[in-house]
């Protein structure tokens, strides 16, 4: 885990493999990392929801979820969009380049107090890179939990993330896969076309011992948010992450903040609870 006499020194890390995810302007592609001295890993501990500092020497570094479960062994995932100076540059790079990490940073979604619950994880986007560590650190010990739904949607079928995982959940029945596309021209395509907080009121998953993870655009967490509390989920069954608005991943820029909380230092993983009066935190 990170040097806490010097937060700000990163450890280095050599892409081992690269792949795009979606195409176009703002393409995701996904970066899987191994430390250049692989003894790191004799201290690195990190948790789903858990956050990186993930940079490019000479360019600059950012703020990404780590996208891999800790049950994957050997190596570390970040999916990134192609947005800015910083993610344009980390995306130049491929196998063999090396980059910069510093971790792992904020809390984390408490799926130990979660084990015997069922879970619905609804995400949009990209807000399914957090939501994936949660789904198979799941799949990896699902004797410790009840039945798992992952509800997730994009703009259009190429704008969809992790598709080869996608089409595993849909084979099988341990895990109940249900897909959206806002737009649709895919005569083949077979799933909901619509908005995610739609999918999720057409799934319907029960409240009844169930927690529920979402992650995507500020828009769609709010709306998704509203329509689990109609579908009868409290507040404290309700969790999200704000990973996004997590700067120097600190606490020491004091960017990060949503009314009296701290991004960097209280989350970014936080339960509804938390969040009902703080209308800004979905902004």
């Amino acid at each position: 885990m990170i040097d806490e006499s010097n937060p700000y020194l990163p450890y280095i890390a050599r892409i081992e493999e690269t792949w795009y995810e979606t195409p176009g302007e703002r393409c995701i592609k996904t970066f899987k990392v191994n430390f250049a001295d692989e003894s790191v890993w004799d201290t690195w501990t990190h948790l789903p929801g858990q956050c990186a500092m993930v940079g490019r020497l000479g360019v600059g570094e950012s703020m990404f979820c780590i996208s891999s479960s800790p049950t994957e062994k050997g190596y570390l995932r970040f999916s990134i969009m192609k947005m800015g100076r910083v993610t344009s540059a980390l995306h130049e790079l491929e196998a063999g380049d090396y980059i910069t990490v510093r971790g792992p940073l904020g809390n984390w979604f408490p799926l130990d107090e979660w084990e015997g619950k069922n879970i619905v994880t609804i995400g949009g986007g990209i807000g399914q890179a957090p939501l994936r560590p949660v789904i198979n650190y799941i799949r990896a010990n699902k004797e410790k939990y009840g039945k798992l739904q992952v509800i997730y949607g994009a703009r259009t079928k190429d704008d969809l993330c992790f598709q080869s995982e996608l089409a595993c959940f849909l084979e099988e029945e341990e895990t109940a896969c249900h897909l959206s596309v806002d737009v649709c021209e895919d005569k083949e395509w077979d799933h909901f076309v619509g908005f995610v907080p739609d999918l999720l009121m057409e799934v319907s998953p029960s409240p009844e011992n169930t927690i529920a993870v979402t992650c995507g655009p500020p828009i769609m967490i709010k709306f998704v948010i509203q329509n689990l509390e109609k579908l009868g989920f409290e507040p404290g069954q309700i969790y999200t992450t704000l990973e996004n608005r997590m700067k120097c991943g600190i606490g020491k820029c004091g960017r990060c903040n949503v009314g009296h909380l701290y991004v960097c230092k209280d989350g970014p993983v936080f339960s509804y609870e938390t969040l009902k009066d703080i209308p800004e935190a979905f902004a």
